[in-house]
């Protein structure tokens, strides 16, 4: 298929349902490189660093629209690794809708994150929240890992540091159709010192993936826990 490589998404594999065209072009291109190297105070995780200082209340409860800001708040990052990412980065942006819009239609009900998984076990009439959670904490996970791989082994390809995070994730959760897409995509990953440029702006980028590692680490675990809790860290796509 030339320099595009078509790949389908589906619901069942914990991605929104829509086609998408993966342009080569954008992850070779060096023009599309100097064009994402835009200024930023700091680096790409700076703003989410400083919203996960609010993701819990006083009360040490997780908290559902700063959790989800910082979700949103990694998303630029996608777009400065290309096309390859485009199968994360719409199962990301799509759950997160899915989670907002639950909690716009009652703010004050759904203040606390697992409060919309808990009224759809409760009822069983629905799983749209439970699966938006479950999909985005896994992955979130899968990006997590990537950014501790990128810190552990400076030696590392970026495709190679893909593999392995997705090895380690989201491909157990998987069916072959979505492993299938990944492996392909993780080949086309970008250089990995371009991207490391393009990601940290002014700032001290490997301290702040380290933080922000360690920090958002301890929230995906608390999901997972609590996911357990109610039957259902361990689905896997149908």
């Amino acid at each position: 298929m030339d320099r595009w490589l078509f790949g389908s998404e589906f619901d069942r594999m914990g991605m929104t349902a829509r086609s998408s065209c993966l342009n080569l072009a954008s992850v070779t291109d060096p023009a599309r490189w100097k064009d994402l190297r835009v200024e930023m105070e700091g680096t790409v995780f700076t703003p989410a660093l400083e919203v996960m200082n609010n993701v819990k209340s006083k009360d040490g409860v997780m908290l559902t629209k700063p959790f989800l800001d910082v979700c949103k708040l990694i998303l630029p990052m996608l777009d400065k690794f290309g096309g390859p990412m485009s199968l994360v980065k719409s199962d990301i942006g799509g759950n997160i809708a899915s989670l907002e819009a639950k909690y716009a239609s009652d703010p004050s009900k759904f203040e606390h994150l697992y409060s919309m998984v808990q009224v759809e076990v409760e009822s069983k009439t629905s799983s749209s929240c439970t699966n938006g959670l479950l999909w985005l904490t896994r992955a979130m996970d899968f990006l997590v890992e990537l950014f501790c791989n990128l810190l552990e082994h400076p030696a590392w390809t970026m495709s190679q540091a893909c593999t392995e995070s997705y090895s380690k994730t989201l491909k157990k959760w998987h069916g072959w159709l979505a492993r299938f897409s990944f492996s392909i995509g993780m080949k086309l990953a970008p250089d990995r010192k371009k991207f490391m440029e393009v990601i940290g702006g002014s700032g001290d980028i490997n301290a702040d993936m380290e933080k922000f590692c360690a920090n958002f680490s301890y929230l995906l675990a608390e999901n997972h826990r609590f996911l357990a809790s109610v039957g259902l860290d361990d689905l896997k796509a149908s």
